[in-house]
C-alpha cells in the first residue's frame, strides 16, 4: 500500500508542467506568423517598405486638394502635416522596445503596454483594421481604373469593358503574392513599388511643368457659395491628411530588423525612415504645388487627367500607378494576415499549416476584390469613416502612447509637443469625415453598384 501510494503521489515524467515546451510553442507559432517569421532585414527594406506604405495613388490628388484649400493654407497643411507625421513616426520607433527584454512587434501591442491588455486591443485594433482593409479596397478600385485607363487611352476605339472586369484582373496576382509568408519575402514588389511611386509622381510634375502655366489660371475658389467653399476645404484637409498614413504598418515593418543591446532595430529602423520621408518630400511637395501652379483651380481630381498628353507618357504613369498599388496592397495586407492567422492559431488552436494560411489569406483577397466591385465608389466612404482612424493612428494615437509610457515631466517641452500635436489631431478627427460626408451626399445620385 506504501509503495502504491508513493507511486501515485509522484508526478510522471511527462505530466511535469514544462515552461520550456510552452516557450518553444510560441516561438514555432512566432516563427510561422508573418511579422515575426523573419527578422534579419536591413535599414533599406525599412526604407522602400515605408515609402512603398506612405506614398499612395493619393498623391495624384494633392493639386486638386491645393486648389480648395488655397496657397497660403494649403503650403502649411502640407508642410505641417510632413512634421508631424514624421515626429509620431519617431516617437513609434523608439518606443518599439521601450519595454526592456520585450518587442512591441504589433501595433495593438504598443497601445496594449500603454492602456492593458483588453483595452490597448479596443482603442487600436479597429482603427487599424479600418486603415488598413479600407486601403487595400481602395486599391483594388484603383488598380482597376488605371488598367482601364491604360486600355482607353491604347485603343480609343475598342469595346468598352465595365470597370467591374479591370479589378477582377488586378486582383488576380494578388491571389498569388498574398501566399507570399513574409514581409522580407514581398521586399522586391514593395522595391518595384517604391521605385514607381517616385516615378509617377516625377512623370505628374515633370509632365505639368513642361506643359507651363495655363492661360488664364486662377486660384480663387471655385465653390459658388461660401458654405461650399467650407465643406471643399474640409473635404481638401482630410485628402492631405490621409496622404500620411503609413504608421499603421511601421512597428510590423521595424519587427523585421534584428536587434541588440549593442544595435537595437530603432537606430537602422530610423536611417530608413529618414530616406523614406525625404523620398515623400520629393513626391508630394512638387506635385502639389507644381500641379496647382499650372493648372489653379481647374486642376482635375486626378492631375493626370489635366495633363491629357502626350498619351505614352499617361500610359506609362496609369502602368507605374497599377505596379506601385499591386505592392502597397501587400504591405497593408501583411499586418490583416497577421491578426487573423493570430486569432486562429493562438485564440482558436488552429495548426500552423499552408493550409490554413491559403484559406484566410484567399478568402481575404477575394473579400476586398468583392466590395471594391460592390462600391467602386468606397474612397469616398473611406475619406468619411476612416477619418475617425487615419487621424488618431497617425497624428496623435502615439502622442498619447507616449504620455502614457515614456511620462514626460508636465509643462517640458516634450509635454507640450505632444498635446499640440494631440488637440490637432483630434481636429482633424472631427473636422475630416465632414468634408466625406457631404462629398458623399453630394455624389449619390452618381453612385452605380456593379457598374
Amino acid at each position: 500500500m506504501d509503495t502504491q501510494a508513493q507511486a501515485q503521489a509522484e508526478p510522471k515524467p511527462e505530466e511535469v508542467p514544462s515552461n520550456e515546451t510552452e516557450e518553444e510553442r510560441k516561438k514555432k507559432i512566432d516563427d510561422w506568423l508573418p511579422i515575426t517569421g523573419s527578422r534579419n532585414a536591413k535599414w533599406w527594406y525599412a526604407a522602400f517598405h515605408n515609402v512603398t506604405a506612405m506614398v499612395g495613388a493619393g498623391v495624384l490628388s494633392l493639386p486638386y486638394a491645393m486648389s480648395h484649400l488655397g496657397w497660403g493654407p494649403g503650403t502649411v497643411i502640407l508642410v505641417l502635416s510632413w512634421v508631424i507625421t514624421l515626429y509620431t513616426l519617431w516617437q513609434m520607433v523608439e518606443m518599439h522596445e521601450m519595454i526592456p527584454g520585450k518587442r512591441l512587434d504589433r501595433y495593438h501591442e504598443l497601445g496594449q503596454a500603454a492602456f492593458g491588455e483588453k483595452l490597448g486591443l479596443y482603442i487600436v485594433v479597429p482603427q487599424q483594421l479600418i486603415c488598413e482593409v479600407g486601403v487595400d479596397i481602395v486599391y483594388m478600385v484603383t488598380g482597376g481604373k488605371s488598367l482601364q485607363k491604360i486600355y482607353n487611352l491604347a485603343c480609343g476605339d475598342c469595346k468598352n469593358i465595365k470597370l467591374t472586369y479591370f479589378i477582377m484582373i488586378f486582383a488576380s496576382p494578388h491571389f498569388i503574392l498574398a501566399h507570399c509568408p513574409n514581409f522580407n519575402s514581398i521586399s522586391v514588389v514593395s522595391l518595384a513599388a517604391a521605385v514607381m511611386s517616385l516615378s509617377y509622381s516625377t512623370i505628374a510634375w515633370g509632365a505639368a511643368a513642361d506643359k507651363g502655366r495655363q492661360p488664364g489660371v486662377s486660384y480663387s475658389s471655385v465653390a459658388s457659395t461660401p458654405t461650399g467653399g467650407v465643406f471643399n476645404f474640409l473635404g481638401a484637409l482630410g485628402e492631405v491628411a490621409f496622404a500620411y498614413a503609413g504608421h499603421n504598418v511601421v512597428l510590423e515593418i521595424q519587427a523585421t530588423i534584428p536587434s541588440s543591446p549593442e544595435r537595437p532595430s530603432k537606430v537602422p529602423m530610423w536611417r530608413g525612415v529618414v530616406v523614406a520621408y525625404i523620398v515623400v518630400a520629393l513626391c508630394y511637395f512638387p506635385v502639389a504645388l507644381v500641379g496647382y501652379y499650372i493648372f489653379g483651380n481647374k486642376v482635375e481630381d486626378n492631375i493626370m487627367l489635366s495633363l491629357e498628353k502626350p498619351v505614352w507618357l499617361v500610359i506609362v504613369a496609369n502602368a507605374f500607378v497599377v505596379i506601385h498599388v499591386i505592392g502597397s496592397y501587400q504591405l497593408f495586407a501583411m499586418p490583416v494576415f497577421d491578426m487573423m492567422e493570430s486569432t486562429l492559431v493562438k485564440k482558436l488552436n488552429f495548426k500552423p499549416s499552408f493550409k490554413l494560411r491559403f484559406i484566410t489569406r484567399t478568402v481575404y483577397v477575394a473579400l476586398t476584390m468583392f466590395i471594391g466591385i460592390t462600391f467602386p465608389f468606397f474612397g469616398a466612404l473611406l475619406s468619411f469613416f476612416g477619418g475617425f482612424a487615419f487621424a488618431p493612428t497617425t497624428y496623435f494615437l502615439p502622442c498619447i502612447i507616449w504620455l502614457a509610457i515614456v511620462k514626460p515631466k508636465k509643462f517640458s517641452l516634450s509635454w507640450f509637443i505632444n498635446w499640440i500635436c494631440i488637440i490637432l489631431g483630434v481636429m482633424l478627427m472631427i473636422l475630416g469625415p465632414i468634408g466625406g460626408l457631404r462629398n458623399i451626399i453630394v455624389h449619390a445620385k452618381d453612385f452605380k453598384f456593379y457598374n
